[in-house]
């Protein structure tokens, strides 16, 4: 093996690991390879260079290893990766329901026995208990049972 060989095996394992603390998060597979190649090069950096060769590829090798992981993980450069916005979007939660029991509206289809009901401005699905109600009756809310709105026809 010549010295350009065993830089190469340097050089792409520097290029792998790098991949792998800057733009891969977690241990992968590229990590993995990352540090198989910088170990197969130190490793023939001592057998076909001689030991004190061997030392500086390794010391060299380190020290590139050492900057790339400090210059991978610097908070100013995972600030440009990582997500730094806050959502205060929320979704209707359904445990508080906003069509009270007792409520009065106005059915818009059938209810056979499932079917919309307009509340104030609001159009909600709505079931009775089995009976048929046709569209445009009033009607008014019974309760809220597993998520479903409950509704009766009024006389």
């Amino acid at each position: 093996m010549d010295w350009l060989t065993i830089a190469l095996l340097l050089f792409f394992g520097l290029v792998f690991l790098a991949a792998e603390v800057i733009f891969i998060p977690g241990t992968t597979v590229v990590g993995l390879v990352g540090f198989g190649l910088l170990a197969a090069g130190i490793w023939l950096g001592y057998r076909d260079l001689g030991t004190p060769a061997g030392h500086f590829v390794l010391a060299g090798s380190l020290v590139g290893a050492g900057a790339l992981v400090y210059w991978g993980l610097r908070p100013k450069n995972l600030n440009r990766m990582a997500l730094t916005q806050v959502n205060h979007g929320r979704v209707h939660d359904v445990r508080h329901p906003d069509v009270q029991p007792g409520t009065v509206g106005r059915t818009l289809s059938a209810l056979r026995p499932a079917g919309t009901a307009l509340f104030q401005d609001d159009r909600r699905e709505v079931t009775t208990r089995g009976e048929f109600v046709p569209a445009g009756s009033e009607v008014r809310v019974l309760g809220i049972e597993q998520n479903r709105i409950v509704v009766e026809q009024l006389a």
